[in-house]
C-alpha cells in the first residue's frame, strides 16, 4: 500500500519517465498498481470551550443516569436510601457520558472530558455545602440579627426566658477580637521567622524543627489548653484571663502558619535570590526585599489559615479564660468569653430565644472571619508579577526618578573643567577665552566621556593632515584639562 500526499503530488515509486503532458494517464497507472490512501493533516484537538455536542452529551447522560437509578431502586433491585440513590445515579451518569463522548472522540479526549466533569462536580458539591451552611446559619439566626441590642449589650442582665430585645453578644465579640489579636501578635512574627529559617538555613536542626512543626499540626486543642493552664495558671499562679486564652490559641495557630508559610517560601524562584546575591546584597537584605515581598500574597493566606483555626477554638478558651456573661475589656484579669464559647452556651439551652441567639452569634463569627480575610487580602496584595494601580503609579514614579538621575550622570559637558582647576593648580580657561575661539565652528567634533577629549572612534581628518599622537590637538597640545608636550606626549 502506498501513501500519497495530496499536496506533494505522486508517490515515491511513481515512474520517473512519465510524460509531463499526460498527468491523468500516470495517475490511472498508479491507481491500477497500488491502493492510494490520502493522509489528512493533523487537526489540533479543542481543549476548552462549550460545544453543542458536549452539552447534549452531559444532559443526556444525566437524564440516563437518573433513569437507571430510578429503575434500580424502584423495580429491579431492593435498594433504598437517598445517599445510595444519588451515588448510583452519578456513577451511571459518568459511565454513560464516557460512552457518548467515545462516539466522537478518542480515548485521551474521553478521559479528559470525564475528569473535567468529575472536578466540576466536586467544586459544585463544595460550593453547595458552603452555601447550605451559611444559609442555614443565617436563616436560624434571622430572629436575633435585626435587633440592635444584640450587638451592643451583654447577657449580664438577660436570662434564658427574656425576649430577644434584651441581651446580646457584645462581650463575646470583644473577647474574640482581643484573644485573636493577642494570638496574631505572637504567631505572625514567630511563624514567619521560623518559616524563613526553615527555608533559608537548611541543616540537621532545621529538619528537626520541621518534624516538630508537622507533628504539632495534629495537636489536639484540649492539649494546648491544658499546657497553658498547667504552666500559666497552676505553676505561675496567674488567674484565668483573655491573655492566657490568647497564649493557648497561639499554640494552635503557630504550626499552621509555619507550615503554610514554609510551603509558600519554597515557591519563590531561586533565580531572584541568586540575582540579589550576585549584586552583592547580604542574605538578610535578600530575604527582606526579595523573598518576603514576592511571597506576600501567599504569606497572607498562611496567616488567614492559622486565624481560621484559632478563632473557632472552644475548649482552650474554656480552660484558660473561663466563662462570663459580663463585658470585660481587660485581657490580663478576670474571665473572658469568645464567640464560639458563647455559641456553645446558647445552643445547649432548650429555649428558642437562646437558640436564636446562638445561631446569630455563629453568623457574626462567620462575618468576622470574612472581614479578617478581606483585610489580609488587602494587606497581602496581588500575586507576584501583578501590581495594582497604586503600585503601578509608585513604580512609574521611581522609574522616572531613576531615568532622570541616569541622564544627569551621563550627560556630556565641561562643567567640571569650566569651574575647576587643573592638576597643577592653574585656573581653567573660561569658555569664552581666545583658545576656545580659535575654532569657533568646530562644535561637531566628537568627544569622549564628557571631558573634552576626542573619542577613540572619531573619523580621520579630511584635509590630509596626520592625526597627532595620543589624541592631542595640533595647536601645541594645550587644553583646559592639563598641559601636554607635543613632542613627547607626556603630561605636565
Amino acid at each position: 500500500m502506498t501513501v500519497v500526499d495530496l499536496e506533494k503530488g505522486a508517490p515515491q515509486n511513481a515512474p520517473q519517465n512519465a510524460p509531463h503532458g499526460a498527468p491523468g494517464k500516470a495517475a490511472e497507472g498508479i491507481s491500477a498498481d497500488t491502493d492510494a490512501v490520502a493522509v489528512l493533516p493533523d487537526v489540533p484537538r479543542r481543549i476548552g470551550g462549550v460545544t453543542r455536542s458536549g452539552v447534549l452529551s452531559v444532559f443526556g447522560a444525566a437524564a440516563s443516569g437518573l433513569c437507571v437509578a430510578v429503575l434500580l431502586f424502584g423495580e429491579l433491585a431492593p435498594f433504598s436510601g437517598a445517599l445510595g440513590f444519588f451515588v448510583t445515579a452519578y456513577l451511571a451518569f459518568l459511565g454513560i457520558y464516557a460512552v457518548l463522548t467515545g462516539l466522537e472522540e478518542n480515548g485521551q479526549a474521553v478521559r479528559d472530558r470525564v475528569m473535567t466533569v468529575v472536578l466540576w462536580s466536586a467544586g459544585g458539591l463544595m460550593f453547595a455545602a458552603l452555601t447550605m451552611v451559611l444559609g442555614f446559619t443565617a436563616w436560624r439566626g434571622r430572629e436575633a440579627l435585626p435587633h440592635a441590642n444584640f450587638f451592643t449589650q451583654d447577657m449580664q442582665a438577660a436570662g434564658p426566658l427574656d425576649p430577644l430585645t434584651h441581651g446580646g453578644i457584645a462581650h463575646a465579640m470583644l473577647g474574640t477580637i482581643i484573644m485573636i489579636a493577642i494570638a496574631l501578635a505572637i504567631t505572625v512574627p514567630l511563624g514567619l521567622a521560623c518559616a524563613v529559617y526553615l527555608n533559608q538555613i537548611p541543616g540537621r536542626f532545621s529538619r528537626f524543627v520541621r518534624t516538630i512543626v508537622e507533628a504539632m499540626t495534629a495537636l489536639p486543642s484540649i492539649v494546648a489548653g491544658l499546657m497553658v493552664y498547667a504552666v500559666w495558671i497552676l505553676n505561675l499562679g496567674m488567674q484565668k484571663s483573655g491573655l492566657a486564652a490568647g497564649f493557648a490559641i497561639s499554640v494552635m495557630m503557630l504550626p499552621i502558619v509555619i507550615r503554610a508559610a514554609d510551603v509558600v517560601l519554597r515557591l519563590v524562584p531561586g533565580t531572584l535570590t541568586e540575582a540579589s546575591e550576585a549584586l552583592g546584597a547580604p542574605r538578610w537584605r535578600t530575604v527582606w526585599h526579595v523573598v518576603l515581598p514576592t511571597a506576600r500574597s501567599g504569606l497572607a493566606t498562611a496567616v488567614i489559615l492559622g486565624t481560621a483555626r484559632g478563632i473557632g477554638e472552644t475548649s482552650p478558651v474554656l480552660l484558660t479564660a473561663g466563662f462570663t456573661a459580663a463585658l470585660n475589656a481587660d485581657p490580663t484579669s478576670g474571665p473572658m468569653v469568645s464567640l464560639p464559647l458563647a455559641v456553645f452556651n446558647f445552643v445547649k439551652s432548650p429555649e428558642p430565644t437562646m437558640i436564636a441567639r446562638g445561631f446569630g452569634a455563629a453568623a457574626v463569627l462567620m462575618a468576622l472571619v470574612l472581614v479578617l480575610f478581606v483585610i489580609a487580602r488587602v494587606i497581602g496584595g496581588r500575586g507576584p508579577g501583578h501590581q495594582n494601580k497604586r503600585q503601578a503609579r509608585r513604580a512609574a514614579r521611581a522609574s522616572r526618578r531613576d531615568a532622570t538621575r541616569f541622564a544627569e550622570l551621563h550627560t556630556p559637558g565641561l562643567k567640571l573643567f569650566e569651574t575647576g582647576s587643573d592638576e597643577n593648580g592653574e585656573q581653567a580657561d573660561p569658555p569664552g577665552s581666545a583658545e576656545n575661539h580659535e575654532n569657533p565652528g568646530d562644535d561637531s567634533r566628537p568627544r569622549g566621556a564628557g571631558n573634552g577629549a576626542p573619542s577613540h572612534h572619531a573619523p580621520a581628518a579630511d584635509d590630509g593632515e596626520p592625526t597627532p599622537p595620543n589624541g592631542s590637538p595640533a595647536d601645541g597640545g594645550t587644553r583646559a584639562g592639563g598641559n601636554t608636550d607635543a613632542a613627547t606626549g607626556d603630561s605636565h
